[in-house]
């Protein structure tokens, strides 16, 4: 049960769908999932729904209510059931801008940026202080290969909120497709500091790092980022290419390996371990 003490919190700020949700591949990290309170994070989980629902039934005019189930239904990819409730929440409160904000996200979610863009231009209107809005609105425009919009906003992100952790990273992203490797591993070095448990800046951190031929460096990273999420086929496949430019294919084909066996058609991973030289059936040790 979620307590009252908790329950009276729900005014607080929040885009509280997973990361898994918005951050997938070093390519698409950040994608506006800002968690500001862990208690709320741990509240707004799946096994909370009933209750969750509960609180809906006793405040069916409470946009707060909606906007936290709504933000569970996106954690569980239930994206009809989330954009029901963010959509009643801006209802009621027609100047909620973290509704909007949750909304667009599940409209990313549905291939549908032009929405999602809206509604993160609406949240902005209504909360020009709002940090993760301008992160979500970044994401877009980088996704959409508008890099200097996209660096406005994480600027902007930065200026109002120095603790914003995917708004570094996702600067870094912008840094990272420009070339600009030295500035890019600053920001992902920025937000490893901020938000130590995250995967994916180790990740993207490494593929600078393997871009500017420092591979033993990227190596660490790889292997930092696997302890915080070891079924990512992306960064088995990462790591056995620095390997491979290490010259070690001991390693890189296990590396490879382990990739796919995560995911057996993934290409990248089975074109490195062609390179190198892998048999399949044989057994490879990653140690």
């Amino acid at each position: 049960m979620i307590s009252p003490r908790l329950r009276g919190r729900y005014r607080k700020p929040l885009l509280v769908l997973s990361l898994a949700f918005a951050v997938g591949a070093c390519q698409t990290v950040g994608g506006g999932a800002i968690i500001e309170d862990e208690e709320i994070l741990r509240a707004a989980s799946p096994a909370n729904l009933a209750s969750l629902s509960d609180v809906v039934r006793r405040n069916p005019n409470d946009p707060q209510a909606y906007n936290m189930r709504g933000s569970v239904y996106g954690r569980a990819k239930r994206f009809p059931e989330a954009l029901e409730d963010f959509n009643q929440a801006v209802k009621i409160d027609p100047k909620y801008a973290q509704a909007y904000a949750n909304r667009s996200l599940v409209y990313r979610e549905m291939k549908r940026p032009d929405l999602a863009l809206a509604d993160l231009n609406r949240a902005i209107q209504l909360d020009a202080g709002y940090s993760a809005a301008y992160v979500g609105r970044g994401v877009i425009y980088r996704t959409q290969g508008q890099p200097q919009q996209a660096l406005a906003d994480f600027n902007k992100a930065i200026e109002l909120r120095q603790d914003n952790a995917q708004a570094f990273h996702n600067r870094g992203l912008v840094y990272q497709a420009q070339g600009l490797h030295k500035f890019a591993i600053d920001d992902f070095t920025t937000a490893i500091g901020l938000s130590v448990n995250a995967a994916e800046p180790f990740h993207a951190r490494g593929l600078s790092y393997l871009a500017l031929d420092e591979y033993k460096r990227a190596v660490e990273d790889f292997d930092d980022a696997l302890t915080r999420d070891d079924r990512s086929v992306e960064m088995w496949t990462s790591r056995g290419l620095a390997f491979e430019r290490l010259g070690n294919k001991e390693q890189a084909t296990a590396s490879y390996a382990r990739a796919m066996n995560i995911n057996q058609g993934y290409q990248p991973a089975l074109a490195g371990f062609r390179r190198v030289g892998g048999q399949h059936g044989a057994s490879y040790n990653l140690n």
